[in-house]
This record gives C-alpha cells, sequence and structure tokens, in this order.
C-alpha cells in the first residue's frame, strides 16, 4: 500500500478500492457492507435514536486517544446518554492529500478496537480526499443509532432536591489536548479521559428507576451543560464549587493560564440527574466501572420555572453561571 493519500485515492478508482478494501473493510470487518452502497441492518425496535457528529482535533493523537478513539466514543456517549443502546455506526472520512496512511490505519484501527470494546457495529462508511492544505490532516463524521428498549429510559419529570452526579473529574481532555499541541510549552501528566460509557450507563437504567436525564458535558464543559439543562425544563440548579473533582493538574494549568475549569470539554464523564432517594444506587453501579470511580454528588435542583445555575463558593456566597461565551483557548474537536 502507498504511504501517503494522493488525489487518487478519492477519485473512485483501484487506489479507491484498495484504501476501502486494504484498510477499511479490514478493520472493520464488513465486506458484505462494501459491496452496496447502503448496509443492511435489522433493528429490534421500532423506536429508535440517531445522533451526528463531526470530529476535528489537532493534534489527532494525544495522551489518552486520537481522533479515531473520540469520533466512536463520542457518538456512542451521545446515544447512551440520551437512554438508548447504541448499535450501529457509520462514519465520513475526509482526508487530506499527502496524509500519511500510516496514520490513517492507527486511526481505524483505534476506531475498530474501540467499536468492539462498546458491542458497535460500523456498518457503513465513505472517503473523500481533498487537495493538500484544504483540510488539517483528516476530519470524520459519523452517525449513531441506537436502540430504545420498553420501560428503559430518563423520565423527564424532575422534582425538588433531585442531585445532580457527575461521573469523575472535569476538564481532563481539553488540558491534555491543549498540552499535547505544545503551543504553550506546558507540560502536563494527565490523559484524555476520552472513552464509551455507554455500558456503565446502561446498568445505571437498568437497576434504577429514578434518572431524569444524563448528559455528557463535551464542548462548554459542565457549567454550559448544566445551564442548558436548567434552561430547556425551567429549573433552578445549585452546584457545590467545593464538591465539583478537578484534578491538581487541571486546576495548576487553570490558575496559570486563566481558564475556569468548569467550561473545559471532557469526552468521558457524564452528568446523571436522579431522584435523591436513589442517589446511592446509582454511585454504587457507577462506581464499579473505571471511568465511574471518582463519582460525586455536586449539587442539586432547588427549584422550578427560573433556569438557572448557581454555585455556592466555599464561603457560603453564590453566584450565577452562565453558557460558555465565545472560546477559551482554540477549539479542540
Amino acid at each position: 500500500m502507498e504511504q501517503y493519500i494522493s488525489l487518487a485515492h478519492g477519485d473512485g478508482g483501484e487506489l479507491s478500492h484498495r484504501l476501502i478494501r486494504d484498510l477499511f473493510v479490514e478493520a472493520f470487518g464488513d465486506g458484505k457492507a462494501a459491496m452496496f452502497d447502503a448496509a443492511e441492518i435489522t433493528l429490534t425496535s421500532q423506536q429508535i435514536a440517531v445522533s451526528t457528529d463531526s470530529f476535528v482535533i489537532k493534534p489527532i493523537f494525544f495522551p489518552g486517544g486520537s481522533i479515531g478513539k473520540l469520533a466512536v466514543a463520542g457518538t456512542v456517549n451521545d446515544l447512551a446518554v440520551s437512554g438508548a443502546k447504541p448499535a450501529f455506526l457509520t462514519c465520513g472520512f475526509v482526508i487530506e492529500e499527502g496524509f500519511p496512511i500510516s496514520d490513517l490505519k492507527k486511526i481505524v484501527t483505534d476506531m475498530a478496537h474501540e467499536a468492539r470494546k462498546t458491542g458497535v457495529q460500523i456498518v457503513a462508511g465513505d472517503t473523500k480526499v481533498v487537495e493538500r492544505g484544504s483540510a488539517d490532516g483528516v476530519y470524520i463524521n459519523t452517525t449513531g443509532i441506537g436502540i430504545y428498549e420498553p420501560g428503559i429510559g430518563c423520565s423527564l419529570e424532575f422534582e425538588e432536591g433531585d442531585v445532580i452526579i457527575v461521573t469523575g473529574s472535569i476538564g481532563d481532555h481539553g488540558i491534555a489536548v491543549l498540552a499535547a499541541r505544545g503551543e504553550l510549552g506546558i507540560t502536563v501528566p494527565i490523559e484524555s479521559d476520552c472513552a464509551s460509557l455507554n455500558r456503565m450507563l446502561s446498568e445505571v437504567l437498568h437497576h434504577t428507576n429514578g434518572v431524569r436525564i444524563m448528559r455528557d458535558p463535551t464542548r462548554g464543559g459542565l457549567a454550559t451543560t448544566l445551564v442548558e439543562i436548567a434552561e430547556d425544563f425551567h429549573l433552578t440548579m445549585k452546584i457545590n464549587e467545593v464538591d465539583v473533582p478537578v484534578k491538581e493538574e487541571v486546576y495548576g494549568v487553570c490558575d496559570l493560564l486563566g481558564f475556569d475549569p468548569l467550561y473545559l470539554a471532557n469526552e468521558g464523564k457524564a452528568i446523571i440527574i436522579v431522584a435523591a432517594n436513589e442517589k446511592e444506587k446509582v454511585l454504587d453501579i457507577v462506581r464499579e466501572f473505571p471511568d465511574g470511580r471518582e463519582a460525586v454528588v455536586i449539587g442539586s435542583i432547588i427549584g422550578k420555572q427560573k433556569g438557572q445555575l448557581l454555585m455556592e463558593t466555599p464561603l457560603g456566597s453564590k453566584r450565577l453561571l452562565n453558557r460558555l461565551s465565545g472560546t477559551m483557548f482554540p477549539r479542540i474537536c
């Protein structure tokens, strides 16, 4: 196989055929799907969830993951927090001329590995090659299909006293990617939290009855995601600053560069709002999984109709948190 992507890889001819056959089909393992322009899949439910996302990140390889792992985990998590069981995935690649095929193989291998871990089938895909300088290496677009199981899901019915759980420390992904760029001259011993959470969240839904909503706090971070929930459902929520889990390394970089960890991106954390009488059960389940061992309660719903998020400081004062305004640093995904 050639060492670099050329425009001929996107022309639909012999090089395109070999790239698809020898790299994508070999990794994703569905030769039948490659014979047609659409994949034939069987659904076991009439109610499905569909999510689509595009992944652009620099660098494409970072501590704890790659754009390939991120593409699968990110789509899987969007389905999982919606209460669906992720089942199928499609992927479209936009590849820049001159991109090393060895790097593309690493990306595809990471995707295949993450898909196998999550039990998701990659059933269809597409590749496009653009001229050198027209893309930043490689972009990936995904569409995920999940299946809703009868009687399993989030109620979206909130009550005062419902608690807010986050499944681990926030800001790890944002800081890991920023440090990997090497642009700011900082070295931070931290890895991205990039991970698929579907098995953990499925256990929560199957063994508890009080889950109100689940979300993954990706771009915009924890604060923006909670503000969106508060506004969408007309809730007043309060989180306690001292209870929000942030690693010392993340705090250090934030202090140095003026960032707020509440607004940093995460790619392997979930927010779970649950009835107060179910919180211990949810915590016990989540903490059985490696990606949920640091799960904690960080706040609660204290009222309805206002649509706002408050944070209580260590001194007992409260401040209003808003959505992320602008960009704290160059986009990472």
